[in-house]
């Protein structure tokens, strides 16, 4: 497989309602597509990060330059484009996990139309449908976040997911469980918000059996979330820390989580997603698939990953009317809790022409092989 021409789509789509967390609010998914062009097949990604670098250090300006500039200047002169060659070509560019998926996702798309497997399949998927979790984002007051809860769950989600930040946590949580129930799966979500010096006050959520309390404290510092584990019952799961199988593994070993949030861009792409994955289900830790509020396009992929056998935790695999009342592809739509896993050959989906024009804000060609 040969690389012909990579273009960029600019897209801003806008959600149904903002999505508060602990570093901002969201009003539309403004992101980019790459398609790749080979001489064999096409394929698709979505860029996962946002336009500022809040809730990580990459961002889609950024991005588009690093691909543009660093990384396809080194997978264009392979003699064989293969998805397993982009790591090795690609090694030098410190960290840019997230641009670094962009790219191997579309072309692992690509081969794998070439070859006519479906992505679910080439991962080792065993279930032909994931249970889908909802996340909640941060509200102006505990009983509008009620009426989000009661609402999500009517539609039929199994888990529901509170973010979280000092001065809203024990108060929405306490609520959630005295309207639902215990018998609710329901975690938290702080993206780093707090510090080990809020350890006492984060063992007062150990009261309501939460799944797991998702990266409260700072990026990165795993000894710290060692500490807090041994102080708290409830379970840390480790997100925005793991950039890799190999801090994973560190992580486990330290007893810094015990439930590890796996999302493909965030560690470079589905490769090293499913050595995650193994890495978790080697020393019996669950594993569940972490979203980025993704179109139709990242949201595919998620699906085939969550389908792993070590995938035992509903995900945030959300149906795409949780985020978008149009999407730039057919809608994913949650049955009995579930959402059905794409078969078709690559990530098993495509854009809608039309909707892919009105929601593209600009296009760029970042490459063309000369002819």
């Amino acid at each position: 497989m040969k690389l012909e021409r990579v273009e960029l789509l600019h897209v801003a789509i806008p959600l149904v309602t903002p999505f508060r967390t602990s570093f901002g609010t969201m009003t539309s998914k403004d992101t980019f597509l790459l398609h790749v062009v080979t001489d064999e097949a096409e394929g698709w990604s979505e860029f996962a990060a946002d336009p500022e670098p809040l809730y990580c250090s990459e961002f889609v300006a950024g991005a588009e330059i690093v691909i543009r500039d660093f990384l396809l200047p080194r997978i264009a002169p392979l003699p064989e484009l293969t998805a397993a060659a982009l790591a090795p070509a690609m090694a030098k560019i410190k960290g840019h996990e997230l641009a670094k998926a962009a790219v191997e996702t579309a072309v692992l798309d690509a081969e794998l139309r070439a070859h006519g497997m479906p992505l679910a399949t080439f991962l080792g998927a065993v279930h032909d449908r994931v249970p889908a979790g909802v996340s909640v984002g941060i509200k102006n007051s505990v009983p509008e976040l009620l009426d989000d809860v009661e609402r999500y769950l009517a539609e039929g989600y199994v888990r529901i997911k509170l973010k979280i930040e000092p001065g809203w946590d024990l108060e929405p949580v306490r609520a959630v469980r005295e309207r639902f129930g215990d018998r609710l799966p329901l975690q938290v979500d702080a993206n780093t918000a707090y510090t080990l010096a809020d350890a006492e006050h984060l063992r007062k959520l150990d009261e309501f059996g939460l799944l797991l309390i998702e990266e409260p404290l700072e990026e990165n510092n795993l000894h710290a979330h060692a500490q807090l584990q041994r102080r708290i019952a409830t379970p840390v799961c480790l997100d925005e820390s793991l950039h890799s199988a190999r801090d994973t593994a560190s992580a486990i070993a330290m007893d810094a989580c015990r439930v590890v949030n796996v999302k493909p861009a965030r560690v470079g792409g589905y490769l090293e997603a499913r050595r995650i994955h193994d890495v978790a289900a080697a020393h019996g830790v669950p594993v569940w698939c972490g979203g980025m509020l993704e179109t139709g396009i990242g949201r595919a992929p998620n699906l085939a990953l969550a389908a792993l056998p070590g995938f035992t935790l509903p995900g945030d695999t959300s149906a795409s009317s949780r985020y978008f009342a149009e999407d730039i592809t057919e809608p994913f739509v949650l049955q009995d809790g579930h959402l059905p896993v794409p078969r078709t050959p690559g990530i098993g989906i495509d854009p809608l022409p039309d909707a892919l024009r009105r929601f593209t804000t600009a296009r760029r060609e970042l490459y063309r092989t000369e002819r």
